[in-house]
């Protein structure tokens, strides 16, 4: 990294204002923003939490919903030495006030509702808010001063933001300029909470080095002003954060946030602001798909975009998509919140094969190795192993865990991504899934992506998860989860026959349960650690009756 210049994440709206100005640079619903509008909204905001009191180096959690004021306190945050903490806008009491206290944020920034979501009430159980003034003294949260909402009213207890931003005019841009100044490219910049898919988040401390990461991944996939990028991926999340938020300062691109992924109202817009870049996991890709095979939109400005593809459950969705999707130019890749995006990624001149059925190629600034669990020699091409990362975009730890710290990097600052991949020919990898997502079944190995992948392809399946259940002869079996598709009445007994004689018998599901949606992180990937304990609930009750 030394022979890199060192940049900050709180100056590029300025710089993007000083290279793109007049151009639009942000919309969120009615509201557009030239990218110096863009830049002067940081100030005003930046202004407003130095009146509140943020200092340099403290946490301040952001449990926000998508809307341009999270862009314009996200990159104020970082203007003023602050250390953002992005939370998942789907967790609830019990989580929040695990995040609050283990972050040791001293200001929390929320909506009063959004929707049906009475975000407020929820910061009321948690935190003893004061009956007069705003400072918080909770001993449960000693560390905590303030709680800002954003909403249309003043709350008790709270700051408002429209109170922020009025007391932000006494702070000058000398003020401000000078406080910008002060932060150090190395220092934290934000705390970002694993997604929890199979258990209690940490948080993944990272640093201003990242804007390299992003700025070479743009010039990769040849992002510029003349793109436009579609963002319905939650903003508090690494892959919405990294290639929405960041990219677009860094490249000129405008971006078009909505508050939530609707499928249909994402092809509209792709359709009315000519959207050349959309990104996502299988999920979204899938909700895309159905959405313009019933209902064609003109999507002819796609260009492309990252939806990861190299696992075997998402084979059939990614070709699919992209007959639907034409022209977008989908490219697989790998990455996490510890290691940041781009880990591997494919190439625009891949062929359609290599984007839809691998994982790409190794990315800028990683190294990749994949090494057997047990012995940990080096694995062989088309031999799967545990997926090995090294390089400069890696966090510096999670944030005060240093025994998981020390316990997700071996001796040689490899990090243990706890992943399942193999090598391909021609130097590119194949993503596999998590190693505890993997099956024995009677001593066999099972990759569950394997048979939800070909399951994917019957026209009554809608959606497919499958997981081990205990079994005393052969250790675990594979159920499957099943979501039938719309207007179908698919029976168990239907998904047994189909896998008949096209599916090794040992990866055949043992048993069925269907289910009316899939319990999922707010970024779109299922939660298998809730269908596991489901099917233990279901399949003893069932044995029970």
């Amino acid at each position: 990294m030394e022979w890199y210049e060192k940049r900050r994440f709180g100056d590029l709206m300025d710089e993007a204002a000083a290279r793109y100005g007049a151009r639009e640079g942000l919309v969120f619903q009615d509201e557009r923003y030239t990218f110096a509008q863009t830049a002067a909204e940081v100030d005003r905001a930046a202004k407003g939490l130095m009146a509140q009191g943020v200092a340099r180096g403290d946490h301040v959690a952001l449990w926000l919903n998508n809307c341009a004021e999270w862009i314009f306190i996200s990159f104020a945050l970082a203007k003023v030495g602050a250390v953002q903490v992005p939370i998942n806008t789907r967790f609830r009491t019990a989580d929040l006030e695990y995040v609050l206290g283990q972050s040791d944020s001293t200001m929390l920034i929320t909506h009063d509702r959004s929707g049906p979501i009475d975000y407020l009430d929820m910061v009321r159980d948690v935190v003893s808010l004061p009956e007069n003034g705003a400072v918080i003294k909770d001993g449960n949260f000693p560390e905590l001063r303030r709680t800002l909402i954003l909403g249309r009213e003043d709350y008790p207890g709270t700051v408002s933001w429209s109170e922020t931003l009025r007391g932000g005019e006494a702070v000058s841009d000398d003020d401000l300029a000078e406080r910008a100044a002060a932060v150090d490219p190395d220092d934290p910049v934000f705390i970002m909470y694993t997604s929890g898919t199979t258990g209690f988040p940490k948080g993944a401390m990272h640093s201003h080095k990242l804007i390299r990461n992003i700025e070479e991944r743009g010039f990769r996939m040849c992002i510029s002003q003349n793109d436009v990028i579609l963002n319905y991926l939650p903003l508090f999340h690494a892959f919405s954060y990294s290639e929405a938020a960041l990219m677009s300062p860094l490249t000129g691109a405008k971006q078009i946030i909505t508050e939530t992924f609707v499928p249909d109202e994402s092809l509209d817009l792709i359709e009315a602001e000519g959207v050349s870049i959309i990104h996502g996991f299988e999920a979204h890709l899938k909700g895309l798909t159905e959405a313009q095979e019933a209902k064609a939109r003109d999507i002819s400005t796609l260009r492309t975009g990252i939806f990861a593809a190299g696992m075997h459950s998402a084979t059939p969705v990614v070709r699919r998509g992209a007959k639907a999707l034409a022209p977008l130019k989908n490219l697989s890749g790998f990455g996490m919140t510890e290691v940041w995006l781009g880990v591997a990624l494919n190439a625009l001149d891949d062929s359609e094969e290599m984007r839809c059925e691998t994982s790409g190629y190794p990315g800028l600034g990683y190294e990749i190795s994949i090494l057997d669990p047990e012995t940990g020699a080096e694995q062989p091409i088309g031999v799967p192993g545990e997926l090995m990362i090294r390089g400069y975009s890696l966090m510096s730890g999670y944030y005060k865990k240093p025994e998981e710290t020390a316990a997700s990097f071996n001796a040689d600052g490899w990090f243990h991504s706890g992943d399942m991949a193999e090598w391909l020919e021609g130097g590119y990898i194949r993503f596999l899934g998590r190693y505890k997502d993997m099956l024995k079944v009677g001593g066999e190995n099972v990759d569950p992506m394997e048979t939800e992948g070909y399951l994917l392809e019957h026209p009554e399946v809608h959606q497919v998860a499958v997981v081990g259940y205990p079994d005393e002869k052969l250790a675990e079996v594979p159920v499957a989860f099943v979501e039938r598709a719309p207007g179908t009445n698919i029976q168990a007994e239907e998904i047994l026959d189909y896998c008949r004689g096209q599916v090794a018998s040992f990866k055949i599901p043992r048993h069925v349960l269907f289910v009316d949606e899939f319990p999922m992180t707010a970024s779109g990937k299922i939660r298998k650690v809730e269908l596991r304990e489901d099917a233990l609930r279901l399949l003893a009750d069932h044995s029970a009756a």
